[in-house]
């Protein structure tokens, strides 16, 4: 199994904030990393340099090597905006929060799939191709509700849409941004069973970014805890669960509530 995404000393700053401050992290072929930490700690930062989506009013340093189909290895944070773009979509995709709101309200869900197929191949095949992918993430009828509007969708189904537009291109990399956030418990699981069987059908690497470890655990192989900015634990995700190593992991564990938590004291405090 090859390398496939490798982040080396990352550095994010806005202003005089730096927001991500020399994270060092690589994934493997086929492998789902999880990316985990409370909000503000840096991870979606993280993820919007690899596909090049942060403001102009970012300064990003560091490397972010990817391993192209086209033209070998090559670092991201340099790469002109057009080869960027070829890139992104097509070998790298993105699962973006809240489906709620990130399916444009006035167009129709087959067209915004289609978009993403037109975009790296043939408008003459997007239609086909976009039916297709809106059931292999379990749309019922999918041909029939191509005209459809986000509206008419609940959220669960919504993420699958989203899912569903992220992988159209079969994508060698999916960067996965807290995809059940605002998502009902029992929708949630079905979220992360669908993931787990595309990632597992279709042979993807996955970025897998929550500030939740419990649900990072039921996808991810291996985890980066990350905090402030910095990654301040890596390791199995078996080990992580059982064995962490950090006082901020241990605290966000202690966090997530069980049926063995006593309801007469507080949960632990994160920070």
């Amino acid at each position: 199994m090859g390398r496939l995404l490798e982040i080396e000393n990352l550095r994010i700053c806005f202003g005089a904030t730096e927001a991500v401050r020399g994270v060092s992290v690589a994934i493997d072929e086929g492998e789902v990393l999880g990316l985990v930490g409370e909000s503000g700690s840096g991870k979606s930062a993280t993820a919007l340099a690899i596909l090049g989506l942060l403001p102009s009013t970012a300064r990003v340093e560091g490397r972010i090597a990817w391993r192209s189909d086209t033209s070998g290895a090559v670092d991201l944070t340099r790469l002109p905006a057009a080869a960027l773009r070829r890139i992104r979509g097509r070998e790298i995709a993105m699962i973006f929060q809240e489906p709620m709101t990130a399916l444009n309200p006035v167009m129709p869900i087959g067209r915004q799939v289609a978009e993403c197929a037109a975009a790296h191949g043939s408008a003459r095949d997007a239609k086909r191709k976009a039916i297709e992918a809106l059931e292999a993430v379990a749309i019922p009828d999918a041909a029939r509700r191509y005209g459809d509007y986000p509206h008419q969708f609940s959220g669960g189904q919504r993420q699958r849409i989203l899912i569903a537009m992220a992988l159209i291109n079969r994508p060698r990399l999916l960067v996965a941004d807290e995809p059940t956030t605002a998502l009902d418990v029992t929708v949630q699981a079905q979220i992360l069973a669908l993931l787990a069987r595309l990632q597992r059908e279709y042979g993807l690497a996955m970025l897998f970014i929550s500030h939740d470890l419990a649900v990072v655990g039921q996808v991810a192989g291996r985890v980066a805890v990350m905090r402030a900015g910095l990654i301040v634990e890596t390791g199995a995700m078996r080990d992580v669960l059982t064995h962490p190593q950090h006082e901020y992991t241990r605290s966000l564990l202690a966090a997530v509530p069980t049926l063995k938590t006593d309801r007469e004291k507080p949960l632990a405090v994160v920070g």
